[in-house]
């Protein structure tokens, strides 16, 4: 009888994959990691890491800063993620990196008005709608906001809860009153889907960290459902079970960018400005700087004080003091230019 072959080992990316799902890192941020390993391979004409050390590395990230221009973020996220293929993948972490660092630039957020966010909201309908009213209304983030789900929304209160943000963080924010039918309609379309992927014989949906183990049969519970679920269903490639995401975020973004573009509005918006205003706003209105981050979910005040750029008028809210009384004194100002398009 013919000993049967021992089983292949796994690949680079998908051991790179399972070290990312042990150490509970969130799906999103494994796929930019294999991205970053496999750009880094092919760089490399297709040499295996095992072979490559710091020169390397080095050699990678700074074509990204010299040659390609990327932004600073993106940089630190290619050397974020070759430190963990190198590290927990591999078992040689770098030591010794002379890195030509993109320069980091201070940017302060692109904040609508109220009057902006009024026009662009009114161009917007459906669950686009529902969704940048809740980033404007609440203060989340985009993907806050979809993977929202119903056991996370408590109408009488007034309060959403945050599952699992920005540095695995929960947090509670205001939930608008404004929003409280709205809501409870999109909870019925979305149990309506649920009862028919029930009645299919589906229903599933993915859980965190490892609750299917712990609680069997939760996955298929009303509470644990997507309050914004996706048009149809999909495999689930950690189990291969076929159940219902949440709505991509890609469908918010461009709803977003025609509404901008139909509402007149100048400014670079996009979803993620809504949370911008929302914070602007309630500064302008007097809440405590502090109530503000909470509200966030920013670890650091001075991350929420970037907003205080916007309060009231001009830089600082600093009035100009040609709009006092010296501007009593002013000359008038200077006679229209008159274009001459011929003569006489």
């Amino acid at each position: 009888m013919t000993p049967a072959e021992p089983p292949r080992p796994p690949k680079l990316l998908d051991r790179l994959r399972d070290a990312c799902r042990v150490r509970n890192l969130s799906p999103r941020t494994a796929d930019a990691y294999a991205g970053w390993a496999e750009r880094f391979i092919r760089f490399h004409g297709i040499r295996h890491p095992d072979t490559m050390g710091e020169p390397e590395v080095n050699a990678f990230l700074t074509q990204l800063a010299v040659a390609r221009h990327v932004a600073a973020s993106t940089q630190n996220q290619a050397l974020a993620a070759l430190l963990f293929l190198y590290g927990p993948v591999l078992g040689r972490p770098l030591d010794h990196l002379a890195v030509v660092r993109a320069k980091r630039p201070h940017r302060l957020p692109v904040v609508l008005s109220r009057a902006e966010v009024g026009r662009v909201l009114a161009e917007l309908d459906g669950v686009p709608w529902l969704v940048s009213a809740l980033l404007y209304g609440a203060g989340l983030r985009v993907v806050e906001a979809l993977a929202a789900r119903v056991r996370d929304v408590d109408l009488d209160r007034g309060e959403l809860t945050v599952r699992d943000g920005k540095g695995w963080k929960d947090r509670v924010t205001v939930l608008p009153a404004a929003l409280a039918d709205p809501l409870r309609a999109q909870l019925g379309r979305a149990r309506a889907a649920h009862a028919a992927d029930l009645a299919a014989g589906c229903g599933r949906v993915s859980l965190p960290h490892a609750l299917a183990r712990k609680y069997p049969g939760a996955d298929r519970e009303w509470g644990w459902q997507y309050i914004f679920p996706a048009s149809g269903r999909c495999v689930d490639p950690r189990d291969g079970a076929e159940k219902r995401h949440h709505q991509h975020e890609s469908v918010i973004q461009r709803a977003v960018k025609a509404a901008v573009g139909r509402a007149g509005v100048a400014k670079h918006a996009t979803p993620h400005t809504f949370r911008h205003a929302f914070a602007t706003h309630l500064l302008e209105d007097g809440y405590d700087i502090r109530t503000v981050q909470e509200l966030l979910g920013h670890d650091d005040v001075s991350t929420t004080m970037i907003y205080c750029h916007a309060l009231n008028r001009g830089g600082r809210g600093v009035r100009s003091p040609l709009d006092g009384p010296a501007a009593r004194g002013l000359p008038p100002g200077p006679a229209p230019v008159r274009l001459l398009t011929g003569a006489g």
